[in-house]
């Protein structure tokens, strides 16, 4: 089983999961991460691949900005982001894919790159959307 977690946004976070250690973990622009997933299901079949997103749609608290150029900007980033979810929900149904919409209040964010190493034992070079993206699938 595959398991692919996405990290959605201006930079989209990318994970593979093979039962016991991460085939791929780096960022990639949006285009690119559904040919791969798609490639992935091709090469795999489209039933033995989960794709898991944080979906912040799912999201049930709104955090409070100290100033309006930072609620301006969360606005914008949280459309985005939303946009982004129902693009790789449509994607998945369309493949055949299952997808898994993971609520943000249930996935490990903004670890560091020492504390993702520590946690995962993944000691390659990561950004901060790929980690986001590894703590979905991550022992699955």
């Amino acid at each position: 089983m595959i398991h692919i977690g996405i990290d959605t946004g201006r930079s989209t976070g990318f994970a593979v999961w093979d039962r016991s250690n991460f085939i791929e973990l780096d960022t990639r622009p949006l285009h690119r991460a559904l040919f791969d997933v798609r490639d992935y299901a091709q090469c795999f079949g489209a039933d033995m691949v989960t794709v898991y997103i944080e979906d912040a749609r799912l999201r049930t608290w709104i955090p409070r900005e100290k100033s309006l150029a930072e609620f301006k900007g969360r606005a914008q980033g949280a459309g985005s982001v939303k946009r982004d979810a129902s693009i790789w929900e449509e994607f998945c149904e369309d493949c055949g894919i299952r997808l898994v919409k993971v609520p943000p209040k249930y996935n490990t964010t903004k670890l560091s790159a020492e504390a993702f190493a520590r946690i995962t034992g993944y000691k390659g070079r990561t950004s901060e959307h790929a980690r986001d993206a590894a703590m979905l699938v991550f022992g699955k």
